[in-house]
């Protein structure tokens, strides 16, 4: 798979996998722990939940500024894995819960979460602006694209486990304490401590109480507390398996650090047999149609990023109240892996699983002079998330709003929905992310002025910068709308993304060229 790639890829990817693994926990668990944590409802929890993302891939911009300005890439990423780092560290740390002062203990975490996306700006984009620089070499040029989706690929296997282990972590520590997993517990017992419970709610909360306890509590108030805080405990420990991810990945990146390019040095033309770079400069009107075209695909995936991650608001509140568990728990004795994280799994798991399928596909068509161009791709992309959200229309059809299922305080086993309908959705996103997110990399690599390579893979994060701020919209639409209706949504989102893509496609592959 590496063969004729650049050495310096792997190192890279190796670099990014910590990172990876971080944010596919805080992406299972975020809002989830939020709402358990504070009694947040899922609106607000959506608020902080789309801050906190939204911060993660604006602040590319300004790591990509930082670098560029100061031309030293490789310290700006170091740094950036070490503020994720202490980021981890700060939200780690247990605290009790109920927690006895709301607005201290909430800002801390807030702290904990913007160091972590301070460190994630600084990283990122620069990060992969050092990978697009190795194929800048006129002798990888053209595997830029399947460049990116290997560095895709690879950086994910660090995501691969997070949620399993995450789940496993927290279901532990419950378990220990006599107690065992349940979806709807925690929203039920700061319920019960607010007094807000509906009579319906109040009874499931009492039954549940019973039959989740090793030993049967005698006083809801104080089963309430205590459940609580175990339950959150255990999410605090689960966060603080990050911290150990990234010192990995510190350790990877100082190995590998002298091994890979340098994007204030960006090479774009052999001059030589011996391969010696040469800085070529671009005339204004080159640049300003580079930028165009660059801020034209930005403004277009803006509808892709909003309704794609919505994986870690509104999918997974849905993997909460409306998905049958039951039917994915892996009891390993001392633990069991089960809850609503656990789908954060299959994201990372099918790009891994499909990106040699999706290369090998892309290179069965180049052979025969039949491969899209990278714009073109994008738009495919896009036309498959929709299929994807149409898919969740389609399965949610039959099932009761978000506003009686919380009156009720929940659904039984019965009456929730097969986990394969989530599995399957999750399926098709992964393919579509797979035709966008690796290949938009690429494309920006290669279309950005050579001065500009930092910010501009930041700005390209932070066009989901901008799609992440508005993630709570769609906690809007789930609250208020029929279900199918909020998931058709998206599928307009995505395929006015795709036509617009389509509309701009022979200017794009004109500049590309």
């Amino acid at each position: 798979m590496f063969k004729n790639h650049p050495k310096g890829l792997i190192g890279a990817a190796l670099s990014n996998m910590g990172e990876r693994f971080g944010f596919y926990i805080m992406m299972a668990i975020l809002t989830l722990f939020l709402m358990s944590k504070f009694g947040l409802d899922t609106r607000s929890a959506s608020y902080i939940y789309s801050v906190f993302y939204a911060l993660i891939y604006i602040l590319a911009l300004v790591g990509g500024l930082i670098a560029d300005k100061t031309k030293k890439y490789k310290e700006t990423i170091l740094t950036g894995l070490i503020f994720m780092t202490v980021g981890y560290v700060l939200i780690a740390i247990p605290t009790p819960t109920p927690v006895p002062h709301f607005g201290l203990y909430l800002t801390l975490t807030l702290v904990g979460l913007f160091v972590i996306a301070f460190g994630n700006g600084l990283f990122k984009g620069n990060l992969q602006a050092v990978v697009g620089q190795m194929y800048d070499n006129p002798k990888y040029s053209d595997k830029r694209d399947t460049g990116f989706q290997i560095f895709y690929m690879f950086i994910n296997v660090g995501a691969l486990f997070a949620p399993l282990i995450a789940v496993g972590i927290r279901n532990w520590w419950v378990q220990r304490h006599g107690f065992a997993y349940n979806p709807d517990l925690p929203a039920l017992c700061h319920g019960f401590i607010k007094g807000t419970l509906t009579p319906e709610a109040g009874t499931r909360f009492a039954e549940l109480s019973q039959q989740i306890s090793t030993v049967a509590p005698t006083d809801l108030t104080t089963f309430a507390n205590e459940y609580l805080n175990i339950f959150n405990t255990g999410f605090h420990y689960a966060f603080g398996v990050a911290i150990f991810a990234m010192l990995i990945s510190v350790v990877v990146f100082i190995t590998n650090k002298k091994k890979l390019p340098d994007p204030a040095q960006k090479v774009i033309q052999q001059v030589s047999d011996k391969d010696e770079p040469k800085i070529v400069q671009m005339d204004k009107d080159e640049v300003r149609q580079r930028l165009y075209a660059l801020f034209s695909v930005f403004a277009v995936v803006v509808f892709f990023w909003f309704s794609f991650h919505q994986n870690g608001n509104t999918l997974t509140y849905f993997a909460n109240q409306y998905t049958d568990l039951s039917m994915i728990n892996i009891d390993l004795g001392f633990t069991s892996i089960q809850g609503a994280e656990i789908f954060q799994f299959f994201n990372p798991f099918f790009v891994v699983f499909l990106t040699p399928i999706i290369i090998g596909l892309f290179g069965w068509l180049k052979a025969r002079g039949m491969e899209p161009s990278t714009p073109r791709k994008i738009a495919i992309g896009m036309g498959i998330a929709a299929v994807a959200f149409a898919v969740m229309a389609i399965g949610s059809l039959d099932l009761p709003n978000y506003t009686d299922v919380t009156a009720m305080g929940g659904l039984s086993d019965a009456a929730r929905v097969t986990p394969f309908l989530l599995i399957g959705t999750y399926f098709i996103l992964t393919v579509a992310e797979l035709f966008i997110s690796p290949l938009g990399l690429s494309f920006v690599s290669k279309v950005a002025p050579p001065h500009l390579q930092g910010v501009m893979q930041g700005a390209w994060l932070g066009t989901t910068a901008v799609a992440n701020l508005i993630l709570f919209v769609g906690t809007i639409f789930y609250e208020t709308l029929p279900l199918w209706g909020a998931w058709s949504i998206f599928v307009v989102a995505c395929l006015l993304s795709m036509f617009m893509m389509l509309f701009m496609l022979k200017w794009l592959e004109r500049i590309t060229n």
